[in-house]
């Protein structure tokens, strides 16, 4: 039937879209807008009626279609609150210009932040539209499901809900758990955030890894091993290193994909962020991306937009690598240099002329930057070498998510000048459960084998058939590539230096690993909250430290301060976790008491 996703938007979406309201964080006023094109509930008792709002529930899984939400807000990629909040890029740009993420980048955002309130919108919109579905499940008739048939779309819609609580928990930890029996007509929506959520996050989970089947029925649809991916993600965000332990081992040796593949690295690091390895071993739960289907680019992944290089048409901005992330790539004796990476900066063009002679970075590197980082003189997928002007973001654009020319057929430009293409994003991808499982072993198990899965990860980054190489003709990138590497590539695995250096170490070799293979990719920020729950200020250390060198290096190539960041401050005690949205605080009031609590010092 081909990606599910592709079929979200015509009719069946559209009333999911009418009758899937939001609650509590789903509030008052939007509960009494009049629909349009309102399909009845009647009309929708049926099988068919629950399998539309059941793909209507997964549809909000890419961030669009929820009304008032902005899809340059929202999305999966979480690129704003989870990659330029965090030491992994800027939000590009000038300082007057994307106010709300500038308010995102240098901490000065409030809880009127159109971004957290965009986003809060999102992850409760997917919440009851998986809540429309249980909700309407219960009112079909006996006998057009099989308990077979019944019990599988409560599991993927208590999936769903699961995922997107889960989402919202990590972004502001105390939020409100929504579940089927929270609707208007009951008038109950004004749910508390004061008590405990994960343990409702980790049952709807649960109940699905122990009821969904192995293999799913369609690409992008969850099965039971994506549940189980899931249930350890919620567990990770916890440290609940020994409950995630048990689950982590049975998906490295059994685990399979919806489609049934077994679990598997991609041969090639490159080959995760190209269409013809959409779906392949590394997937755990990919949202179906897709362009060109009459949807104005809408069920694509907006991830180019903020990425595209000013030389493709239409130019995008924003999300531009940071200094120190790139910094983060460089090797010694293949491998990372975790206490010194930030010491001196890649060789860059920040300050330069076009028109001066450059020479990139010639010491050893690890060859996932190139395919992570677009830097001067470096081939940019099949488009050309990287050589446009550097601006105030710095001097790198992003290209994971950038489509290549010869997949010109997987990309559209979304109203003349937004650009999406049809690449899936996955949510969790093996490579990723790989390095939570050396995280808990690190704490609770063995260094030794926490070191053999984040070898395993390099040694795919090692492999030479993945390196970028250079063009046969720089000027002709129509004539291919040579088999000459592009950079001074110099990766390899660990030997021993876990067990040999001891445990923290191995804490810090597992985290930057983490950095290194998921960078841009929206984790970052979260990832330092969870490490900042082992550790109180690890956070605010480390964010901190990046804001002075990004600061120095600004100023010493541009000789201008970079103004965003001049005087940001990561606060401890306060930026670990998101503002609640003040709107959201103001629809939950009771009379004049509001059910919903502001995070601490916000």
């Amino acid at each position: 039937m081909g990606k599910l996703l592709n079929m979200r938007k015509p009719a069946v979406y559209v009333a999911a879209l009418c009758l899937c309201l939001m609650v509590n964080a789903c509030s008052e006023d939007f509960l009494e807008r009049p629909p349009i094109g309102q399909i009845s509930d009647v009309s929708l008792n049926n099988k068919a009626g629950v399998e539309g709002l059941l793909v209507g529930a997964y549809s909000l899984l890419d961030g669009v279609g929820v009304p008032g939400v902005s899809d340059m807000h929202t999305g999966v990629w979480n690129a704003w609150l989870g990659s330029t909040a965090s030491d992994d890029s800027r939000k590009g740009g000038g300082y007057g210009s994307q106010v709300e993420r500038l308010e995102i980048e240098n901490y000065t955002y409030t809880a009127f932040n159109d971004i957290l309130a965009h986003t809060w919108r999102h992850y409760y919109g997917g919440i009851q539209r998986a809540n429309e579905v249980l909700r309407t499940l219960a009112r079909v008739d006996a006998g057009v499901f099989t308990d077979a048939e019944a019990t599988q779309i409560t599991a993927e819609a208590r999936f769903l809900r699961g995922l997107y609580h889960l989402d919202a928990a990590k972004t502001w930890r105390n939020v409100p758990y929504v579940d089927e029996s929270i609707t208007f007509s009951e008038g109950n929506y004004n749910v508390s955030n004061t008590e405990p959520v994960w343990p409702k996050i980790e049952a709807d989970l649960t109940f699905a890894m122990e009821n969904l089947a192995p293999v799913a029925s369609q690409p992008g649809r969850a099965n039971s091993w994506a549940a189980m991916a899931f249930l350890v993600k919620a567990y990770m965000f916890q440290g609940k290193f020994n409950e995630a332990k048990p689950l982590l081992d049975n998906l490295i040796a059994n685990g399979v994909t919806p489609s049934g593949d077994k679990y598997d690295l991609q041969p090639e690091f490159s080959q995760l962020w190209r269409p013809q390895w959409e779906n392949g071993p590394e997937a755990v739960f990919s949202v179906q991306n897709s362009v060109n289907d009459g949807a104005n680019g809408l069920n694509g992944n907006f991830g180019e937009w903020s990425n595209y290089p000013p030389f493709l048409n239409p130019s995008g901005w924003g999300n531009q690598p940071s200094f120190s992330l790139v910094n983060s790539y460089k090797t010694q004796d293949g491998l990372p240099l975790i206490e010194t990476w930030n010491d001196f900066d890649i060789t860059n063009d920040m300050g330069m002329d076009l028109n001066e002679p450059f020479t990139p970075y010639a010491g050893p590197l690890d060859p996932r930057l190139d395919w992570t980082v677009g830097r001067r003189e470096i081939p940019y997928h099949d488009w050309q070498v990287y050589r446009q002007p550097w601006d105030v973001g710095g001097p790198y654009r992003g290209k994971k998510w950038v489509h290549w020319k010869a997949d010109e057929a997987h990309s559209e430009v979304k109203d003349g000048w937004q650009a999406a293409n049809g690449t899936n994003f996955a949510i969790i991808r093996f490579a990723e459960v790989l390095l939570w499982a050396a995280e808990v072993e690190v704490e609770i198990g063995s260094l030794a084998k926490a070191e053999s899965y984040v070898n395993r990860v390099r040694n795919r980054a090692a492999n030479p058939a993945g390196f970028l190489k250079k063009y046969n003709n720089p000027d002709d990138p129509s004539q291919g590539f040579s088999n000459v590497p592009a950079a001074n590539y110099e990766v390899l695995p660990y030997s021993g230096q876990f067990e040999a250096k001891g445990k923290e170490f191995a804490r810090e070799a597992v985290r930057f690993e983490r950095k290194l293979e998921l960078a841009m990719e929206g984790h970052r920020f979260f990832d330092l909250q969870r490490y900042d729950l082992q550790q109180p200020g690890y956070m605010a250390s480390m964010l901190n430290d990046y804001i002075a060198h990004e600061n120095a290096t600004h100023l010493a190539a541009t000789g201008e301060p970079y103004l965003i960041l001049q005087n940001a401050k990561f606060v401890q005690g306060k930026h670990e976790i998101y503002a609640i949205p003040n709107i959201e605080i103001d629809r939950s009031r009771i009379g004049t008491e509001a059910t919903l609590k502001q995070n601490p010092n916000h």
